[in-house]
């Protein structure tokens, strides 16, 4: 079998750093010698990373009035914009895709495979989330726009030749809204950053962008109560509105770096996670370090963590339901084996990543006469 000759990714925005980019990272590094389009980027994001040696192609709304910013302002136009790479010079399309980027027009003999965070959330699972905040001209407004993306989401499904999903979770996801299989390939996590200790701090550890659906706020608001020494890293819009729950045994230590967030996840008595998640890569780096997970235990944290060995889960996004699960977690917090926890990190790494996704890729160029 030969390789396919020329490859692009196509992924949807490099405009920061998230689990999203190290995702696309470890699918670069497979195939260094690709071409990544992306519908928004910032050079210096990319500055001093794996993807300032990529060629770097652009959608047609880097263009428009701060876009690198305000992206998500918008929405309307992804199609659009997706729509209007050429690949008809590329044998594989990789497609890297939590908004727009399975959306890509491809040509006949085109395999088209996408690794799949979720379908589009604008339109799915999140719509109404994203409506509550508007005045009722903007949310009618909104709803037609919304309704076409659901529309041209499900249409766009069908170019694809197929599916793999970050999780059970999302692979039930993609099945319900695009009624199509996928493949479960975990996310790789770079257990290797960190060092797992026994030795452990006072404290407990949440580290999040500040944005609604993490649900930090919950978290600030059972640990204030219960006056547990809580430390948060991250920030976000998010930021003020939590800051007023917070009380005096809550420290804010602001965006760290890798190095010092490894840090204090290895002193952590526990990592605790609120968000419904699709896979959750914080929880994975925790175990990395030795270090239990409280969190809620429903969405992708259920198929990494498991509940009683490797922490404590919480089944309501409530800071009542919080609470009992911390209490339950220091009843028990003895029985925790870092080993354990490092073992079960170990099981989500890299190096897994990459067999199984060049495995995804291998089968369905083989089974495409024009790439085999």
């Amino acid at each position: 079998m030969k390789n396919p000759k020329k490859i692009a990714i196509v992924y949807d925005w490099l405009v920061s750093w998230g689990g999203g980019e190290r995702v696309l990272r470890h699918v670069f590094n497979l195939y260094p010698r690709s071409t990544i389009h992306v519908l928004v980027s910032d050079p210096g994001m990319i500055q001093g990373t794996e993807f300032q040696k990529a060629r770097i192609i652009n959608s047609r709304l880097q263009y428009f009035p701060m876009a690198r910013r305000y992206y998500r302002q918008y929405l309307a136009f992804y199609p659009w914009a997706v729509q209007g790479f050429d690949l008809s010079g590329y044998d594989l399309i990789l497609s890297i895709s939590h908004a727009a980027a399975k959306g890509v027009r491809v040509c006949p003999g085109q395999t088209h495979l996408c690794y799949c965070f979720t379908p589009m959330r604008y339109a799915w699972d999140l719509r109404d989330q994203y409506m509550s905040s508007l005045d009722p001209v903007r949310r009618t407004v909104a709803g037609l726009i919304l309704n076409h993306l659901k529309s041209w989401d499900f249409e766009s499904s069908k170019r694809v030749s197929a599916f793999a999903g970050i999780s059970h979770f999302i692979s039930n996801r993609i099945y319900r809204a695009y009624d199509r299989q996928a493949r479960i390939i975990y996310p790789g996590v770079e257990v290797g950053r960190f060092v797992e200790s026994a030795e452990k701090g006072k404290y407990f550890l949440t580290v999040s962008r500040f944005v609604p659906y993490k649900k930090i706020d919950l978290i600030v608001e059972a640990f204030s109560e219960m006056g547990l020494p809580l430390k948060v890293i991250g920030d976000g819009p998010e930021r003020s509105r939590i800051l007023k729950k917070a009380g005096p045994t809550v420290e804010f230590l602001g965006a760290l770096g890798d190095a010092e967030v490894a840090h204090f996840m290895q002193g952590a008595r526990a990592f605790v996670f609120a968000a419904l998640e699709d896979f959750g890569i914080a929880p994975v780096e925790a175990l990395a370090c030795g270090t239990p997970v409280i969190g809620f235990g429903v969405g992708g944290l259920a198929e990494t963590v498991r509940d009683g060995l490797d922490g404590v889960y919480f089944m309501e996004q409530t800071a009542p339901s919080l609470k009992s699960a911390v209490e339950k977690f220091m009843s028990m917090e003895r029985k925790f084996d870092f080993r354990v926890l490092r073992q079960r990190a170990e099981e989500f790494s890299v190096p897994r990543f990459h067999r199984e996704f060049k495995e995804f890729v291998d089968s369905n160029i083989r089974s495409n006469p024009g790439l085999a």
